[in-house]
């Protein structure tokens, strides 16, 4: 399949594996890109410089494939080193970045001149337009549907995809809800070049987390998520559990008068030990919606096969016919 995604990227298939914390190792993007999709590296879960550019290594040693490195840009008193980080990756020879949170304008100066594609996330049309003005080569318009952080305005892909289509001239990937051929074809018909997936990767065999991280996506229905950190209009999507419960009870009972001090502890630094442990109720990780169309663990190649192989027969197939 042809799209101006896997023209762009130089991929055989419009399929992309977003950035996630704990889980972009470079087992997990050599395994998604090897498979005919785009990996990528979470910049941040490595945190430095030094460890990034092993782990573009380690990659690199995995797969000849392009793959990407997730740069995600957080308000922090003390930020990452962005710079090193940037120079790492250029370094590295990575071709594609993909950038998340605030306005990525600072670094793209250095991602262009040194030829790297850069393709940012959006959960608005208004955000979608800003990247474009700022010269990002695509965006991936996230939906309310997604795990993480959906933004404010509660707008489902049903609605944004169409908008974005209207509004864009640079290709776009839909992003959150997306599991499978349905979920491919939907969003080519809404005027994508693509999709993204985060959760349905987490599922994988490749993937780089605890066994019990896998088993509660696959045992999870589609109202097994909550949004959290609401009241602080930093709202995240993320998987039930007791943590969850309790924080939202937290939320609650302090109304207007909640800071971000009373939940620290259920929402920051427990990645380690969910994904890596599998404590299971240690706090808040983020999950999209789409868990409930997830009821196994494949290996990337054999996920990213069936959702080609799928969407080829509902294209040629089921939507061909009732044309005839």
């Amino acid at each position: 399949m042809k799209t101006r995604i896997t023209e762009m990227f130089g991929i055989e298939h419009p399929i992309i594996q977003g950035g996630m914390h704990y889980v972009g190792f470079a087992e997990m993007a050599a395994a998604v890109s090897n498979a005919g999709g785009m990996g990528t590296i979470t910049g941040l879960t490595l945190g430095t410089p030094e460890k990034l550019a092993d782990e573009i290594a380690r990659c690199k040693d995995m797969t000849d494939k392009p793959f990407a490195v997730n740069l995600t840009f957080l308000p922090s008193l003390t930020p990452p080193d962005y710079p090193g980080l940037v120079a790492a990756i250029i370094k590295g020879g990575v071709k594609v970045v993909e950038t998340a949170g605030r306005n990525p304008q600072q670094v793209l100066p250095a991602l262009k001149d040194a030829g790297i594609k850069v393709i940012h996330k959006c959960t608005s049309v208004r955000h979608s337009l800003k990247a474009q003005e700022i010269g990002c080569d695509a965006v991936s318009v996230d939906g309310f549907e997604c795990g993480g952080h959906p933004g404010e305005d509660d707008i489902p892909n049903m609605i944004l995809l169409p908008r974005a289509a209207d509004e864009l001239e640079i290709p776009f990937v839909a992003s959150g809800g997306m599991a499978d051929a349905r979920s491919l074809v939907a969003s080519l018909s809404m005027g994508a070049d693509g999709m993204n997936m985060g959760t349905r990767f987490i599922a994988t065999k490749e993937a780089p987390v605890h066994d019990n991280v896998k088993a509660a996506i696959v045992a999870a229905s589609e109202l097994d998520t909550r949004l959290v950190m609401r009241p602080l209009r930093n709202t995240e999507r993320v998987m039930t559990n007791e943590a969850v419960e309790e924080l939202l009870r937290i939320e609650k009972e302090k109304g207007a008068d909640l800071k971000f001090e009373d939940i620290i502890e259920k929402v920051a630094g427990v990645y380690p030990k969910i994904m890596m442990e599998g404590a299971m109720d240690e706090g808040a990780w983020s999950c999209g919606m789409v868990a409930g169309l997830i009821d196994d663990i494949p290996t990337c190649k054999e996920l990213i096969d069936r959702i080609m192989s799928e969407a080829d027969a509902l294209i040629n197939e089921r939507l061909k016919a009732m044309a005839a």
